[in-house]
């Protein structure tokens, strides 16, 4: 690929390049949701209880979050195009390490190098859609999003296939999904290392693109209040993606492959949602996408717990629908708040999220233990609630 003016690059949408990052974060995320994907065979093979189980999530979510803000603050700094590909190594190294787990040190040791793959790909794969994003920056991080949560939804539909009926070990087949993604992440380092200039020319132009002036009290204050969203949202989700098989399987008995069809439901709604909340933000703000979709859920997550097996899938869905279109605008919103340190701005809500995700899961897996799985779900229901302190976020109005 030829480069382009530095003009050109900034106003022209490179969806080559977005459906590639796309794919890869597919890739990259379905290699991950393999963890959640293998609890109930693990929890009964090692003898786990659920606070081992949240233990694992939070090993995993810590190792990919604590270095996201390091990794893209740096980045910022100097950019390395080939860091893409370098992180699935760490990836492949935790896949082959998980396959041949025998005990639980060796179990927190694979999620652990997984989650440092993880770390290094989210914030240099965001600030890879943001230079192809062009003028349509919600647009480009719901392509680059819905890669990641198609690829979360396809985790447990492949465990259910493939790891619950033939065993652990063959969670090595999906090594080479690690593999195809290097050889796509290093094409993708070619591009990036070409185009770095339009990292250093997106400043010229801040005066037409950012937002009017705001205090630094008040973008603190806002920044604030959008991790506090992500707290509601992800402490929700790590309630979906970490128990829901089990709690229909211990409120409905249904069988871990049937609870693994329904955790599909839920993910590939997710996935959906995702590639909506970006285009709605660049159209009607992302202010009021971010109210929709944390306050929206709301209903539906008071409802879940007292409902049918039939009606608790049907309300799943409308909740990953409503609840996954959130993180693309707010991640366009914080980057739109703090204008050059694209980097560590998506390394930060990147790393936020994959913390209250791991966090969440320790919790709530300690909460059911001395309580039970049923009370988890009554308690989270009011998560959503959290989503009123979108009031308080400003308008960011445009020049």
């Amino acid at each position: 690929m030829e480069k382009a003016p530095a003009e050109s690059v900034q106003s022209k949408t490179i969806f080559s390049v977005l459906l590639a990052i796309s794919f890869s974060h597919l890739l990259n995320d379905t290699i991950q949701s393999l963890i959640p994907s293998i609890y109930p065979i693990v929890k009964n093979s090692f003898h786990l209880s659920f606070t081992q189980v949240g233990f694992i999530t939070l090993t995993f979510q810590l190792s990919a979050s604590l270095l996201q803000p390091l990794v893209g603050s740096y980045t910022d700094k100097k950019p390395q195009p080939f860091s893409l590909a370098i992180s699935m190594g760490f990836s492949l190294a935790g896949l082959i390490l998980l396959s041949q787990s025998s005990s639980y040190a060796m179990l927190l040791l694979s999620v652990g190098l997984i989650g440092i793959g993880s770390s290094v790909f989210h914030p240099e794969a965001s600030k890879l859609a943001y230079m192809a994003a062009g003028n349509r920056r919600g647009l480009a991080q719901s392509i680059f999003q819905v890669g990641g949560n198609t690829g979360s939804s396809l985790g447990p539909l492949l465990a259910a296939l493939i790891i619950v009926p033939h065993g652990q070990s063959n969670i090595l087949w999906f090594s080479l999904i690690a593999f195809l993604a290097i050889i796509v992440l290093s094409r993708l380092g070619f591009w990036y290392k070409s185009h770095l200039f339009s990292l250093k020319a997106k400043p010229k132009s801040k005066q037409l693109n950012s937002p009017q002036r705001l205090s630094k009290g008040r973008v603190a204050a806002s920044i604030i209040i959008l991790l506090v969203l992500i707290f509601s949202k992800y402490f929700y989700l790590a309630s979906m993606t970490s128990y829901y098989t089990f709690y229909l399987i211990h409120k409905f008995h249904v069988s871990v492959q049937t609870s693994q069809y329904y955790l599909f439901a839920f993910l590939a709604a997710v996935a959906v949602g995702t590639i909506l909340g970006g285009p709605l933000g660049d159209r009607f703000g992302r202010k009021y996408v971010i109210w929709f979709s944390i306050l929206g859920a709301a209903p539906f997550t008071l409802l879940l717990p007292h409902v049918s097996l039939f009606l608790t899938c049907v309300l799943s869905i409308f909740i990953g629908l409503i609840i996954a279109s959130a993180f693309s605008a707010i991640l366009v919103y914080a980057q739109e708040l703090l204008p050059g340190k694209i980097g560590m701005v998506s390394g930060l809500f990147f790393g936020f999220a994959f913390g209250m995700g791991g966090l969440g899961s320790a919790v709530l897996g300690a909460l059911a233990d001395k309580t039970s799985i049923e009370h988890v779900y009554n308690l989270c229901a009011f998560l959503p609630l959290i989503g009123l302190l979108t009031a308080f976020l400003p308008n960011l109005k445009h020049r």
